[in-house]
């Protein structure tokens, strides 16, 4: 029932004044046997002892306690538990430990509308099938291409052969497993070799001694070639039937592998270096021969072939046996187009320098197959 002003209030407290300490272990305090009582201090609601009797309240009749100092049904001690008969007053504002007050041992916190739902057990977000299949074809996708790159690599453009390590080593070593005459024939034979398909032959004049490549390009060509390194340079020098022309022809052994290889054969295709008039190879001369008056000045057609299935680098540089100086030099593959008109396209120096060059490239092949079998 509601709470009104004539109900019986019960006589203020006495004694320490209210704080939360003194409601700990005051008359607010819950006993052991989950009833509100009395202190040790104030006594308890059913024991006799001193201070332990209450004022009579309503309903009662007589003395507010028995002989043994228990209560009566209708009686109430000071500060304690109000009978059920007699509705208790409601708790002061900000009274710690009361249900709906901040800071209360009752506290029950927000309303349960507010907080989330707890899940029983983690969601995993699972991909979508075409994610899934967008990933598989991804990786397919690469692994093919790779495939293909690599088939690529470890093929040669003109041949098409496979390149191992072990082919690498065995064309490295042809420079000494083979004889000079082996690799450099004393003669060769240019069928068709010619300007407009002429035949031509060529004399072996002089022969250089091996070298490890000191000395023997200008300083932008062994600049470039420096990637791949040097292994062995051997070199010979030929002359035409007539002695007109003189050519060198020399075989470039490095010391890289496959992707070296590869790698300066790229480059020197990229940046056109084979037809730079600075990276001209230097020519061999020799005393006593048609190519003693063969110096850098009389450089004037070219060519410098990278191999990628080879550690090798073939170039034949040619000129005129008298001597004569050269001041518009030109690459063999432009001396030897149709209709050209220079000095070196017309004395043929652009076909002889391609055509040693090739027969040079095969001699080399031929003897790492005989070596082969």
């Amino acid at each position: 029932m509601p709470w009104s002003a004539s109900t019986p209030q019960p006589p203020p407290p006495t004694g320490e004044p209210l704080t939360s300490e003194t409601l700990r272990r005051g008359p607010y305090a819950r006993g052991t046997d989950g009833q509100s009582g009395m202190s040790a201090r104030g006594g308890t609601g059913t024991s006799g002892s001193a201070g332990g009797t209450g004022a009579p309240g309503p309903g009662t009749s007589g003395s507010g306690t028995s002989a043994s100092g228990a209560s009566g049904p209708g009686t109430s001690a000071p500060g304690g538990v109000p009978s059920p008969r007699t509705p208790a007053p409601p708790a002061p504002p900000g009274f710690p430990g009361e249900a709906g007050q901040p800071g209360g041992l009752a506290d029950p916190g927000p309303p349960t509308w507010q907080l989330r739902p707890v899940r029983d057990r983690p969601v995993h977000n699972r991909p979508a099938p075409r994610t899934v299949a967008a990933a598989v074809c991804l990786v397919l996708g690469v692994g093919l291409l790779g495939g293909a790159a690599a088939g690529t690599w470890l093929t040669d453009d003109p041949g098409q052969q496979a390149v191992t390590d072990g082919s690498f080593d065995e064309m490295r070593a042809a420079w000494h497993n083979n004889t000079v005459d082996q690799l450099f024939p004393r003669v060769l034979e240019g069928k068709g070799a010619g300007p407009g398909g002429a035949d031509r032959r060529w004399v072996r004049v002089a022969v250089a001694p091996d070298s490890n490549c000191r000395g023997a390009f200008d300083p932008l060509l062994a600049k470039a070639l420096s990637p791949v390194g040097c292994s062995r340079l051997v070199r010979a020098t030929y002359a035409d039937e007539t002695t007109s022309n003189v050519i060198t022809v020399g075989l470039h052994f490095t010391r890289s592998e496959g992707a070296g290889m590869r790698a300066l054969r790229k480059r020197f295709a990229v940046e056109n270096l084979s037809e730079r008039t600075d990276l001209m190879p230097r020519p061999y001369a020799s005393r006593g021969t048609v190519s003693a008056d063969f110096g850098d000045a009389q450089r004037a057609s070219w060519t410098i072939r990278v191999l990628s299935d080879a550690p090798v680098v073939v170039y034949a540089v040619s000129g005129f046996a008298d001597g004569r100086v050269v001041s518009d030099p030109q690459p063999a593959a432009e001396a030897t187009e149709r209709g050209e008109t220079s000095a070196a396209a017309q004395a043929g120096l652009g076909h002889d320098a391609q055509g040693i060059a090739d027969r040079i490239e095969q001699r080399l092949r031929s003897a790492a197959e005989a070596e082969d079998e």
